[in-house]
């Protein structure tokens, strides 16, 4: 079963004495947990090229099946508040199922189903009942791919993983784009969504080295003593996790209806923002897959907070420069700002919960917290812009916007701890937890005969 780790690897001893090999038993050859990561990055990419079918495809397609822009709104709302409701039981759900690779499994074949249901019958009930299905399984891979990274990386190389999970599925969402909008162009607007199935095939035979490794792991984690799980209140009570929920809220409130202004101000202008908003979305993508890595490995070596104030001041200087100017080349260069935060808020969500969760049974709930304040952000923020666009003016919008922005990179700067986690301190919670587990099974053991004594 591909689940969090019990407990890490031990370090070496001082001084650079060798240690006794390791049996076969304790784990997978190591050849295997490479084929695992490869997996893994390849998992990425095809999950990546599904979830851009789903995306402003879906307006494109309905508008053609005779939809009205109302109906439409309201069928994407269905997706939007199915996945902010689902986020926290699908979090502690994935936590209670051992086998993350069952999960993700499962997560892409009812990506199949809702893609089929989109091709071959857009009547409303079965659009709302696609845009529901995806709103769960959306929520519930999120999570695993974040725990099988746990798996294999562990706490101590989460960062560099989640930098290559990062990198693949960037590149994953170009040639996703790029397919589906040459599918659309040339062939048919329904064709999108039977690639989108089709491309749900290669993403399942990308788990299969997973599967494998997993099963390899079965022996040695059922001989490991396993951690009492944390209460769950005191777990997302946990200070650092609430101040980073307060964080993310503010900076995707700030980030979302960034594109929508801008792409208004172009079109008042007489201009057609089509193909500028297309750069302007392929161009982050760009940098985060050119970046990611070098920022997982940054936030191992320099901490988390300093990655996340960085990634978090990128935005203000975004909505500000705006907010002064609608000139195409610089409204397109100013989106390698949108990679770099993207990058590090990509990577850090998943991170930061590891640290504060990974050792206490409710990693994937806590991941599932933190994605119920990003959905409550994104979701009021564009009526809000929007309505101050409308009273205020779009200028007045971005300044409104940077100002939350700004207060997320002081909430940061202020209030959010650093929470990577010391080898030291988890060496000690391991030499506890065996401490635990050795006592437990002695108060268990049956007393011990003392031999007759000799008359």
């Amino acid at each position: 079963m591909l689940q969090t780790p019990a407990k890490q690897k031990s370090e070496p001893p001082a001084g650079g004495a060798k240690t006794a090999a390791r049996p076969k038993s304790e784990g997978p050859a190591p050849a295997s947990e490479a084929a695992a990561g490869r997996g893994l990055d390849w998992f990425n990419l095809f999950v990546a090229n599904v979830q851009t079918g789903f995306g402003p495809f879906i307006a494109v397609y309905l508008s053609g099946q005779s939809w009205t822009q109302t109906a439409i709104g309201v069928a994407l709302s269905v997706g939007t508040v199915s996945s902010m409701a689902s986020q926290v039981p699908a979090g502690a759900w994935v936590d209670a199922v051992r086998n993350k690779t069952r999960v993700a499994a499962f997560s892409v074949l009812v990506f199949t189903a809702s893609a089929l249901m989109f091709a071959i019958y857009p009547i409303p009930l079965l659009v709302y009942l696609a845009e529901v299905l995806h709103g769960l399984s959306s929520c519930t891979l999120g999570p695993a791919i974040a725990a099988m990274s746990l798996a294999l990386a562990g706490r101590f190389g989460m960062a560099v993983r989640l930098g290559r999970n990062a990198r693949y599925a960037a590149v994953g969402n170009g040639v996703g784009a790029a397919l589906m909008g040459a599918c659309g162009q040339y062939l048919s607007e329904r064709g999108v969504f039977y690639l989108t199935a089709a491309l749900t095939l290669p993403a399942l035979l990308a788990l299969l080295p997973l599967r494998r490794y997993s099963m390899a792991r079965g022996a040695a984690q059922a001989a490991a003593p396993e951690q009492p799980k944390a209460r769950v209140l005191k777990v997302l009570a946990d200070r650092r996790l609430l101040v980073f929920c307060g964080c993310a809220m503010l900076f995707t409130f700030a980030n979302a209806p960034l594109l929508m202004l801008i792409s208004g101000t172009l079109a008042k202008q007489g201009s057609n923002p089509s193909l500028l908003i297309g750069a302007c979305i392929v161009l982050p993508q760009v940098i985060v897959a050119l970046a990611s890595p070098a920022i997982g490995r940054f936030a191992d070596r320099r901490g988390r907070r300093l990655v996340l104030i960085v990634g978090f001041l990128m935005l203000p200087i975004r909505a500000l420069v705006f907010s002064t100017t609608s000139n195409s080349a610089l409204v397109i260069g100013v989106q390698v700002l949108d990679g770099i935060a993207g990058a590090g808020f990509g990577i850090l969500v998943p991170l930061v919960v590891s640290d504060v969760a990974a050792r206490s049974g409710h990693f994937n709930l806590s991941l599932g917290a933190v994605g119920f304040a990003i959905g409550i952000g994104s979701t009021v923020s564009t009526s809000a812009a929007g309505w101050v666009a409308d009273h205020f003016g779009i200028r007045s919008a971005f300044y409104f916007l940077a100002c939350v922005g700004l207060a997320a990179v002081l909430l940061a700067l202020l209030a959010m701890p650093e929470t990577r986690p010391e080898r030291e301190e988890d060496a000690g919670a391991t030499a506890a937890a065996g401490r635990a587990s050795a006592g437990r099974a002695a108060s268990t053991a049956p007393p011990q005969q003392r031999p007759p004594r000799a008359e």
